[in-house]
């Protein structure tokens, strides 16, 4: 198991490179979103080679990828291969995407087939950079292992990025989903939230049985990337919470 944490994206990528580092995660979750958009590939490697990190990477949840107007799907297309080419430049292997769902009101019932329309081209597209492009799972219709098992048929090179407070929210949990997806697993996120908001709160603090969670990713076998998603507007606060965060799942993984 690997434990990372994701950049916040406000402040400067190779400052937060380096409180990530200094805090002894394995890996920085490099997100790729406003306000800070550009990254710049050598500085980044330099930064995370300092402290024997490596990254995957995280792509912005709001992208309307999938709308059905051409040039809004171009530009949508465009950003994330830009996003593509830099993560590859750094490295990283894993790219991950959200749902889209932003859609007219009279095609909402067409939601998954426009996301599995829009997601081919980019698949490709990833793949040809040497990438894994993973999707996030999140609110209905992508809360559900029978969507996803959907997704795949059509698009074999897609796999799956795990989001455990997502799933404590949605239709399927964390467990149903390893249970019937666990192949296709390639990256986790781990947040706490009390079943009603997705609140990113430190493991422990909300509702989320930890236990059972940790239990369903050994039981699958899986030994990667698990990103402690926290979200806190104090930084030193932050990393106190990521600090018990990550002990406390050392303990439930070492048991």
């Amino acid at each position: 198991m690997k434990i990372g944490m994701m950049n916040n994206p406000r402040f400067s990528v190779y400052d937060e490179i380096t409180a990530i580092g200094e805090a002894g995660m394995d890996f920085v979750d490099l997100t790729i979103e406003g306000p800070t958009l550009d990254v710049d590939p050598r500085r980044a490697t330099e930064c995370l080679k300092a402290y024997g990190l490596f990254a995957v990477g995280h792509t912005d949840p709001c992208l309307p990828y999938a709308y059905p107007i051409g040039s809004v799907e171009k530009a949508c297309f465009k950003e994330l291969q830009r996003c593509a080419n830099t993560f590859a430049a750094t490295g990283v292997h894993i790219m991950n995407i959200h749902p889209c769902y932003a859609s007219p009101p009279s095609m909402k019932q067409d939601l998954v087939k426009q996301n599995i329309r829009a997601l081919k081209p980019i698949s490709r597209m990833v793949q040809d950079y040497g990438l894994i492009l993973v999707l996030e799972n999140f609110k209905a219709p992508f809360d559900r292992v029978s969507t996803f098992e959907r997704l795949f048929s059509e698009i074999p090179e897609l796999y799956l990025h795990l989001d455990f407070g997502h799933s404590h929210l949605g239709k399927d949990d964390g467990p149903t989903f390893c249970k019937y997806l666990g192949q296709r697993l390639r990256h986790v996120h781990f947040s706490d939230n009390r079943a009603s908001e997705d609140d990113h709160m430190p493991l422990g603090a909300g509702t989320i049985d930890w236990n059972q969670e940790v239990a369903a990713l050994k039981g699958i076998g899986y030994d990667d990337t698990i990103t402690l998603e926290i979200f806190c507007g104090t930084s030193d606060v932050l990393y106190s919470y990521i600090n018990v965060s990550k002990r406390y799942l050392q303990k439930l993984w070492d048991k």
